[in-house]
């Protein structure tokens, strides 16, 4: 009696075990095996959101147009030919050149925009690298030793972050001759640090007094291996989502510095230069000026929209 009831228990496993779907097993796997980590699971929930897709694509987009604009127009962003002055867009017209139709000396907008690229996102990359280096730094050191070393670096940063940041930026350029885009670069990273060490010193303090930080320093590990092997992992998820976010404002604001003629030069491509030289003809010849700005608008919210949903992806309480 007591075979049988056993032979009966082990058919009916084995039967719910065949019926179990091939999508079941694949889903229930991470539970019985290891746990995935923070990042997976970030991951795991970005590539099922249409949002981070079309986001990321546009992304990848804009980096090989800055990376390689010859291969999206052979025309010379910097020709003019005075007998196409202000002429419209043919788009049903087989040369590149006259997609975007051209400006007020005869210079291809489509190439002008491709080209412009470039020194666009340098800019917002190269700001947000250096702002999330220093930064982050600088929060982390603030929030894991406190006392005096906190007060110093928070005083500090509350110094800068009391500076209007483009006033602020304006009068750091007015100060060089020649505005290059490293030059634009440390402007805008020299006043734009201050949000993310803010965030960084934040989610130090919280993840400081965890439990496997007070287990590290028990067993004797130097404070350079607590930072960087145990914080710095578990704090760095608010930087990346203001890093994010805060690339396209970066690009906003070359694009802003360049139309009030304090950021890059007048010869160097920008979509802020641009938008500045067409904004005498936004009557005559609106496509001068939608053309660059449209550039500049999608660019922007493909950052945004990026940041939105790596937001939710990190954050538990979101998902």
């Amino acid at each position: 009696m007591p075979d049988a009831i056993k032979t009966t228990a082990q058919d009916e496993t084995a039967q719910r075990q065949d019926s179990l779907a091939p999508s079941d097993v694949q889903d229930t796997a991470p539970v019985a095996g290891k746990p995935r980590s923070l990042g997976a699971d970030a991951w795991r929930d970005l590539r099922r959101k249409p949002q981070f897709v079309v986001s990321a694509a546009l992304i990848l987009l804009f980096l090989v147009i800055s990376a390689f604009p010859t291969l999206f127009t052979s025309a010379s962003p910097s020709l003019g030919e005075l007998a196409k002055t202000l002429q419209k867009p043919e788009l049903g017209h087989i040369g590149q050149a006259d997609w975007f139709g051209y400006d007020l000396q005869g210079r291809s907008v489509y190439a002008r925009v491709i080209h412009g690229t470039r020194n666009s996102i340098l800019v917002g990359v190269g700001v947000t690298l250096l702002v999330t280096l220093f930064g982050g730094l600088l929060g982390m050191l603030a929030g894991y030793f406190g006392g005096i070393w906190d007060s110093l670096l928070s005083r500090i940063t509350d110094v800068f972050f009391g500076i209007p940041f483009l006033l602020g930026a304006m009068v750091v350029l007015n100060a060089f001759a020649e505005r290059s885009v490293w030059v634009v670069m440390g402007a805008l990273a020299f006043l734009g640090w201050t949000q993310i060490a803010r965030v960084m010193r934040g989610a130090v303090i919280t993840t400081k007094h965890s439990d496997y930080v007070v287990a590290a320093k028990a067993l004797g590990a130097d404070t350079k291996r607590i930072l960087f092997r145990h914080i710095l992992p578990n704090a760095i998820a608010p930087v990346i989502v203001v890093a994010t976010i805060s690339l396209g404002v970066y690009i906003v604001a070359e694009s802003t510095l360049s139309y009030l003629g304090m950021g890059l030069p007048s010869d160097s491509l920008s979509w802020g230069g641009d938008i500045s030289d067409a904004s005498n003809q936004i009557r005559n010849s609106p496509h001068t000026l939608l053309f660059p700005a449209g550039m500049l608008s999608i660019t922007v919210l493909a950052f945004i929209m990026l940041g939105d949903a790596v937001r939710e992806a990190l954050d538990p309480k979101l998902r």
